[in-house]
């Protein structure tokens, strides 16, 4: 076979696309997006070497009808090894399957590690490519070797990420006939002026409080400039406009470093809409992507007529302003997916803010840690951890990031801490939730917390109806935000309201009650729903009273050793909003815990002892213990939106407006459903609940799937 004739990728229209230029074309692209990182030379190498498996026979027979499959992902790899480049040569082998474990160099050749591969393509593959020479010359570079595990499983996951993306891009690029259209979004620049805009009206502050929030500003704005790269933290109270004032450090941050995006990354799914649009409202729709865990395509090969609806529902995070979960953002970092890591190399050359920065998972705090140290350390990324109760995580980030101290943005004497106490804890013996609900009913408007769903819909379950409101993530996010609209109406009205809520309210949901209940938990949780309690100052804090309460329910085992630490901590410290008592309590938390339950999963012991071992860290490492799955309710605009998924359809826009309409929910809750015959089961995976009377408007998806009816009707 002559070489010209081999080719890449033939369009439905007869177009044909030879390997050679793919190989370029990948190659290019993959440079362009390891050079923020130093990392073009192996772009420009990994995109070369992926596809010359194609230069042989058989691939050429598939690529014109034969059902006969092919290996051609590993004789790049191959490639690669014999030039001692390991890291591409990983990248390469799992461009369309998955970067896989390495194994050891002893594995037999039916192994799916890594090396079982290698050995097996000794025999097996060599002879039938090497057609390749012909056309094509693999740059040539200093070999490398494993000397880090952890520094160099991320470069070679980063370097997977160029190179998925760029293979993605061009093979998309040939199938459309034309590039995809980049950019259209407005420079880090313009979009700096448009914040500093938008606060202008702030000033003169008219109020004490206002006068600390303008402080606030103008620091983060001034340390933005000021500040190198790096590590920082960003320690501000409740009501203080740390969302506002972070983002203002990372656009002035990223126009003095010339960095390309800024990434925003929130605790919780429910309050995502919160904050995206809070910057829509800044920066302009055209400038910001939400995107949070959800469904994920996964496709063997590349872009084509047949699977551009699974391929364009990846991200890859190219536009200036992500807003993204945790969940999401971790699990992506420590994926092995195409899918998940195509994305990643759009962190390089970033401002990562996170959200709530207390919130990050005990049990994968480790992990997470070392993932954020390896982002500023080797990949120009500038980390700020915001909240208004800042863990204790100085000394991890020391064994982790000793290079980069943590900086406070907002240190002592720029603001008045004590500006910002608006209320009056109480503590509250054991209550039934009956006394709860009576209480509750005596408030005139009274949010109340509590840990689970059961006790939300048990305690909601007895209070008058009249101006009394249910908040779970039962209900889909839209029913959540129409009920969240009429509760703001209703304070601001002066109206009987009375909320009670699951955990979703205390973070970035801006509600203002005069009373606030909330169920023992820890700490910062318990700080978090004291930020819903005269948020704007209005009252004094003698007359806005935060309650704690033990409920009626033993508290789940996640709750167990933060409500410890904070029983520990009330017997220490007199006052529970200090910055010295919240350091006690994370203190307290991280040591009830011990080092060894940072990492629940050995994740960082298994990268340790088995260098280079992808999948099974993928597997291993997930932020949530216990997997949800969505069902879609066909209520609103969601009955549309799910005849629409019944028909086939299946691209980005149409999984994004479903989400307003999707719950999730464990394993045993979603076998309850399916065995009542309450759900469809679509062919592509997705469930519609068919059921209705299980969707209850008050409060949701009924938890009791075989009753038959919702709980409230």
């Amino acid at each position: 076979m002559a070489s010209s004739s081999y080719l890449a990728h033939l369009a439905a229209d007869g177009r044909m696309q030879s390997i050679q230029n793919h190989l370029q074309g990948t190659a290019r692209r993959a440079a362009q997006f390891a050079a923020p990182f130093e990392a073009a030379a192996q772009g420009t190498l990994v995109g070369m070497a992926h596809d010359i498996g194609k230069y042989s026979a058989a691939f050429q027979r598939r690529l014109h009808g034969s059902p006969e499959r092919t290996d051609h992902a590993t004789a790049g790899a191959v490639e690669c090894l014999k030039m001692g480049q390991v890291f591409a040569s990983f990248a390469v082998a799992g461009h369309h399957s998955g970067l896989p474990d390495g194994g050891s160099q002893t594995d037999t050749t039916d192994s799916t590690t890594f090396f079982g591969r290698m050995n097996r393509a000794k025999a097996d593959l060599i002879p039938v490519y090497e057609d390749w020479k012909a056309e094509v010359t693999l740059p040539t570079l200093a070999p490398v070797q494993i000397s880090n595990p952890l520094r160099d499983m991320f470069f070679t996951r980063m370097l997977y990420s160029c190179l998925v993306d760029a293979d993605f891009l061009d093979t998309e690029a040939f199938m459309d006939g034309a590039e995809r259209a980049h950019g259209g979004y407005d420079p880090i620049s313009v979009l700096t002026a448009r914040l500093d805009s938008y606060c202008s009206g702030w000033f003169p502050p008219k109020t004490r409080l206002n006068e600390n929030r303008c402080a606030i500003l103008n620091q983060c704005r001034e340390q933005g400039t000021l500040q190198r790269q790096g590590l920082f933290t960003l320690t501000v109270p409740t009501g203080g406009g740390k969302t506002v004032s972070s983002l203002a450090f990372a656009l002035h941050h990223a126009q003095a470093h010339d960095l390309q995006r800024i990434i925003y990354v929130v605790p919780y799914t429910s309050i995502i809409e919160q904050t995206a649009a809070i910057f829509r409202d800044i920066l302009g729709a055209e400038n910001l992507l939400e995107h949070h865990s959800g469904v994920h395509y996964e496709s063997r090969d590349e872009a084509t007529p047949h699977s551009s609806h699974h391929s364009k529902a990846i991200e890859n995070w190219d536009i200036p302003i992500v807003v993204t979960t945790a969940v999401e953002f971790f699990e992506s970092l420590y994926a092995s997916r195409p899918s998940r890591c195509r994305k990643l190399h759009n962190l390089a050359k970033s401002v990562i803010l996170f959200d709530e920065a207390q919130m990050l998972p005990i049990p994968h705090l480790l992990p997470c840690v070392s993932a954020i140290a390896q982002l500023v350390q080797h990949y120009h990324v500038s980390a700020v951890l915001c909240t208004a109760t800042q863990p204790a995580l100085a000394p991890l980030f020391r064994k982790y990031l000793p290079e980069y101290p943590p900086i406070e943005l907002c240190p002592e004497g720029i603001f008045c801490w004590d500006d910002f106490r608006r209320v009056t804890f109480e503590k509250q013996d054991s209550n039934t939730w009956s006394a709860l609900a009576t209480q509750l009913g005596a408030e005139m408007q009274v949010l109340c917390i509590v840990n689970t769903r059961k006790a939300a819909q048990a305690v909601f379950s007895q209070l008058p109806p009249d101006g009394s409101y249910h908040l779970s993530t039962l209900m889909y996010p839209a029913h959540r935000r129409a009920v969240l609209s009429e509760i703001r109406t209703r304070l601001q009205q002066g109206l009987p309201c009375r909320v009670v809520s699951t955990s979703l309210i205390e973070a970035g949901v801006d509600v203002d009650f005069p009373t606030v209940y909330r169920e023992e938990a820890g700490l910062d949780s318990i700080l978090q729903a004291a930020g819903r309690c005269n948020r704007e100052g209005k009252h004094d804090a003698s007359q806005s009273k935060v309650v704690v309460f033990k409920g009626e329910y033993d508290a789940p085992p996640l709750f167990s050793i933060p409500i410890g630490a904070y029983r520990q901590t009330i017997r220490h410290c007199d006052t529970l909003d200090s910055r010295d008592t919240i350091a006690f309590y994370f203190r307290e938390l991280l040591a009830l815990k011990g080092e060894a339950a940072l990492d629940r999963e050995n994740i960082l012991h298994t990268m340790q002892s088995s260098p280079m071992c992808f999948r099974t860290v993928a597997e291993r490492f997930h932020l949530i213990d216990s997997s949800t799955q969505t069902i879609y309710i066909p209520l609103q605009d969601g009955a549309a939106l799910t005849a629409r998924l019944r028909n086939g359809e299946a691209d980005t826009a149409l999984f994004r407006s479903l989400g307003q309409y999707g719950v999730s929910v464990y394993p045993q809750h979603f076998a309850a459903l399916e065995a009542s015959g309450a759900i469809e089961l679509l062919e592509n995976g997705c469930a519609i609940l068919t059921d209705l009377s299980l969707y209850c408007p008050q409060t949701g998806l009924s938890l009791n799937a075989d009753s038959g009816k919702a709980l409230f009707v």
